[in-house]
């Protein structure tokens, strides 16, 4: 089943120009539901690693720019974005439904990875103003997400957003936090979470725990700190 799709236009790689625009857009945003948000992050996720990290930062000030509704000086990261589609090549993403689990669908031809998160960003125009902060929020959020865009990523993405939590087999950010910490009860006191947590700390750090890579080690302390954040606020 669909849940959200971007249709982006872009010029090719061997166009004497950089050019984007954005086709159709099927992004909804609705109460208990932000799967339009999602896949605006997880585009984010997948693509702002291939970048320079120079562009990070005038990437961060785009989004912002955008969710004000201010006017943006052409062209961002040095691409130009336009309204005519007429000779551009197009690119799709989708946000699907798949036996009760989210999935996304990248097309990976021809466009860069510039394009696409341009056209993200762009994207936010299509949301009332009063839902920009939190879909860019969670779009900042992507930036600093390094690995798989699936399951993973979408738990990571909504610990702090409850309004956008999606049917990943948890019903809000709490479940995620007792799965993450290991618990069968449902409502483990404070003490029980604190004790659980330094437990598990302690078989995650890298000279106590398994050999592991920094950056699996580094994301497994975030998600424990996030999941203890959750469950003693």
């Amino acid at each position: 089943m669909l849940l959200a799709e971007l249709e982006i236009f872009h010029s090719r790689t061997n166009a004497p120009t950089r050019r984007v625009a954005l086709g159709y857009v099927y992004l909804p945003l609705t109460k208990g539901s932000g799967n339009g948000a999602v896949l605006l992050a997880g585009i984010v996720a997948r693509f702002i690693p291939d970048i320079d990290e120079d562009f990070y930062d005038d990437y961060r000030k785009l989004l912002n720019q955008l969710q004000r509704g201010e006017r943006i000086s052409q062209p961002r990261l040095r691409h130009r974005f336009q309204e005519d589609k007429v000779g551009l090549a197009r690119t799709v993403h989708r946000l699907q439904e798949h036996e009760g689990k989210y999935r996304f669908i990248f097309e990976l031809n021809e466009a860069a990875a510039e394009q696409n998160i341009l056209a993200a960003a762009y994207s936010i125009s299509q949301f009332a103003y009063k839902d920009r902060p939190a879909v860019v929020n969670l779009m900042n959020k992507a930036v600093k997400w390094r690995g798989d865009v699936g399951t993973d990523f979408i738990s990571y993405l909504l610990s702090r957003h409850d309004k956008f939590v999606a049917d990943l087999g948890h019903d809000s950010s709490e479940s995620w936090a007792l799965k993450v910490l290991g618990f069968s009860d449902t409502n483990p006191d404070a003490d029980e979470v604190k004790k659980q947590f330094r437990k598990l700390l302690r078989s995650t750090h890298p000279d106590t725990g398994e050999d592991d890579s920094q950056v699996n080690v580094a994301r497994r302390i975030q998600e424990l700190t996030e999941a203890r954040r959750i469950l003693l606020r």
